[in-house]
């Protein structure tokens, strides 16, 4: 009720008998996050949310005792940069000081059709020096529990004769208390700490009168698509057990699929890693790290963007960082006459060359410094694929998740879609032969499951005693919904016909 009466003037300039209140400072506008983005009055403020919201997913230098910290998930930035164009609120809240962009060269042009929607092209050569590199940093924790009975479990390397043994090759790079080695590198199915446990069960007792202890392989194996090196490994006690910590350490270079973003909300995941020597080029050989697909700018109307490519050009020419707050900083035609003070297009436009062809592209180019974001989002974390694995115990169906080797849901969706196209072999093969066909035989006059005696080697119906039996291929789940209809004295029965 008070904000519909309120009429807030943001300068003491512009107060007229009209307004109720005066804002404090232009910078106070906005949250902590927003606040930072430059030049943030010129975006929707749709897509400023939506860059703040990326602002959580970034990756940079988070800690100065990242080397000792156990977190489960961290990650670090080799070469994270100070900010070309400065806000307030970042001098307010130190944000050079823990630094997660790096300021990118960026040309709005079409590159052969590889930035299409939300793809990004970006120059191999930028980074084969570093751009937008990082670790990433996994904690594994295992620890010796102790069980009711005085029985433990200890970490150790596995002997051959303890249960579920994983084999030689699993415990490889485990060194002799049982411990992944430092510097090592891990790769799948590889252990990382050997752990035996105690039996669930009392076993057998020996030939000499004793109870034998089979013990039961409990060792930690790496995640998968989570490869990489042992960088550290923290090992605790307390005089009657043991708490390990191996930290493992991935190398991320930028990749096909991985997320790229800028403070304005113009995300876009990697389409083509291109050779440098096949990027367009500027009259002045300034070849960019990032092509940007034009259509971005109208579609998501973020302008901020195009005044902060414009504002980190200017500050890379004057040597001196630009004020890109918002109201307050510099204006447009500040930025004007620091371009053309400096030798270069007031516009921010330049001409380039097709680096493959060696032609003049028809039209200018936009292009700047802008400060560009890389997120957590690694297409090697999300890849998942199957064709033979484990299956659920009950319907036989293939697991779910990428955890548990398991497969993509083909669902509601997807089966309609197949159905629309007529594709019927298809649709039989996802739903069946992939899934958990199964091959039940059924009573040709009664239409009942029939009776497999495997002993006696014969297949007869139970209710008519008549061996006219047909083989019928079908899923588990409905052969598992006929069993609990005959659970409720409900008979169900198949018409089976030759074809």
């Amino acid at each position: 009720e008070e904000e519909d009466t309120a009429l807030v003037a943001i300068f003491e300039k512009d107060i007229t008998k009209e307004h109720t209140h005066l804002e404090l400072d232009p910078v106070v506008l906005f949250g902590f996050v927003v606040g930072m983005i430059p030049y943030v009055n010129h975006n929707p403020p749709g897509k400023s949310l939506h860059g703040a919201k990326m602002f959580k997913q970034a990756v940079g230098y988070c800690s100065p005792n990242q080397g000792y910290r156990v977190d489960t998930d961290s990650y670090e930035l080799y070469y994270p940069q100070k900010h070309l164009v400065k806000k307030k609120v970042m001098d307010l809240f130190n944000s050079d000081e823990r630094a997660v962009i790096q300021n990118f060269v960026v040309a709005i042009m079409p590159y052969y059709g590889y930035n299409m929607q939300d793809a990004v092209i970006l120059n191999g050569g930028a980074i084969d020096r570093g751009l937008g590199r990082l670790s990433y940093y996994r904690t594994y924790t295992s620890e010796e529990t102790i069980y009711p009975g005085g029985l433990k479990d200890s970490i150790c390397y596995p002997d051959e004769d303890v249960e579920d043994y994983l084999g030689t090759d699993a415990y490889s790079i485990l060194g002799p208390d049982g411990i992944a080695e430092v510097e090592t590198f891990v790769s799948r199915k590889n252990v990382i700490i050997g752990k035996t446990s105690p039996p669930k069960y009392v076993e057998e007792i020996s030939e000499f009168g004793v109870l034998k202890e089979k013990r039961i392989d409990s060792s930690m194996e790496i995640r998968k698509n989570k490869e990489g090196y042992v960088d550290k490994v923290f090992l605790n006690s307390d005089g009657i057990a043991k708490k390990v910590k191996v930290k493992i350490r991935t190398p991320k270079i930028p990749e096909l699929g991985d997320k790229f973003a800028s403070k304005h909300g113009q995300k876009g995941v990697v389409g083509y890693v291109a050779k440098e020597e096949d990027m367009p080029f500027s009259v002045n050989g300034l070849k960019p790290d990032l092509i940007l697909n034009p259509h971005s700018i109208p579609a998501r109307m973020t302008v901020g963007h195009l005044v902060e490519m414009l504002a980190g050009t200017a500050a890379c020419a004057s040597g001196k960082e630009v004020d890109g707050t918002a109201y307050s900083g510099s204006s447009v035609e500040d930025l004007k006459k620091i371009l053309t003070d400096n030798g270069f297009s007031p516009t921010g436009t330049e001409t380039f060359y097709d680096g493959l062809t060696g032609k003049k592209v028809v039209g200018e180019v936009f292009t700047g410094q802008i400060s560009y974001r890389r997120l957590y989002h690694f297409v090697s974390h999300k890849m998942q694929a199957r064709s033979r694995g484990p299956v659920q115990m009950l319907t036989r169906q293939p697991t779910e998740g990428m955890e548990k080797e398991g497969g993509l849901k083909f669902g509601e969706m997807e089966t309609d879609c197949l159905i629309g196209y007529g594709a019927t072999m298809l649709l039989n093969e996802k739903l069946l032969d992939d899934s958990d066909k199964i091959v039940v035989p059924v009573c040709k006059r009664c239409g009942i499951v029939a009776v497999s005696d495997n002993v006696q080697k014969k297949t007869y119906c139970n209710m008519c005693n008549k061996s006219e039996i047909a083989k019928v291929a079908m899923p588990y789940a409905f052969k598992i919904f006929m069993d609990e209809l005959r659970a409720l004295m409900i008979y169900p029965r198949l018409s089976v016909k030759e074809f």
